[in-house]
């Protein structure tokens, strides 16, 4: 099985590596994206948006002959159910790690602080608690060193969907900083922030409790948990 793996904010495709080593060894391809703007911190990222992020996920489903899992963080997760929507007949599964799907007219997070083009790391102090579970000093260095700015199109533009084959693709939420009980509690009530998640016919939870970047916190388990949903294809 090809996996696309797609970043949440500030990453390229790099911040998989320590995730997809078990899926190399069980005989799956990882292919993971650096997304357009995020090559590098002087990257032009002026017009890129949304929907730049997305076409750019399609052209790699398309690139590929045959269904594909998709893989994305935080987010990432909102871009990879813009492609699921692109291409419903051609994804297999689409995971969600720490993140879910966004729906029609939603915002990946337009209140999170731009300069110019560029919406850069934030400083820690800006994250919830929880955020930043297990995210130690060393880990946080690590991730500031090689943070990118995200397009600030990216992060503020509304999401745009066309095709509700879409909710017939099977889904898979890896819940790491609320547990999966939480989100089901959400969905029960009727709560707005999973209202696109509640309308995906089948969708198993997998809970992986640390903070909102288990690539670095537990890229291992990760792994084990991505690889424990492709193998249900």
């Amino acid at each position: 099985m090809d996996i696309i793996l797609v970043p949440g904010f500030w990453l390229d495709a790099s911040s998989w590596s320590d995730v997809t080593p078990p899926l190399v060894a069980a005989g799956h391809r990882a292919v993971p994206l650096t997304l357009p703007g995020l090559e590098a911190r002087d990257a032009p990222r002026a017009g890129i948006g949304l929907r730049d992020h997305i076409n750019a996920v399609v052209a790699a489903v398309d690139g590929i002959d045959q269904p594909v899992v998709l893989v994305g963080h935080s987010g990432g997760g909102a871009i990879i159910h813009g492609a699921v929507d692109a291409r419903p007949d051609r994804i297999a599964r689409a995971i969600y790690v720490d993140s879910g799907p966004l729906g029609e007219g939603g915002v990946i997070n337009d209140e999170l602080p731009a300069d110019g083009d560029d919406v850069p790391l934030p400083p820690w102090e800006g994250f919830e608690d929880a955020d930043l579970t297990d995210l130690d000093d060393g880990l946080r260095a690590m991730f500031r060193a090689r943070a990118v700015p995200e397009p600030k199109g990216v992060a503020y533009d509304a999401q745009h969907l066309h095709d509700e084959r879409r909710y017939g693709v099977p889904a898979t939420v890896i819940a790491c900083e609320f547990p999966s009980a939480v989100l089901k509690e959400w969905i029960d009530a009727g709560h707005p922030y999973v209202a696109e998640l509640a309308r995906i016919r089948d969708v198993e939870y997998v809970d992986l409790p640390t903070g909102h970047w288990p690539q670095f916190t537990r890229p291992a388990d990760l792994g084990a948990a991505i690889l424990a949903a492709v193998d249900r294809q």
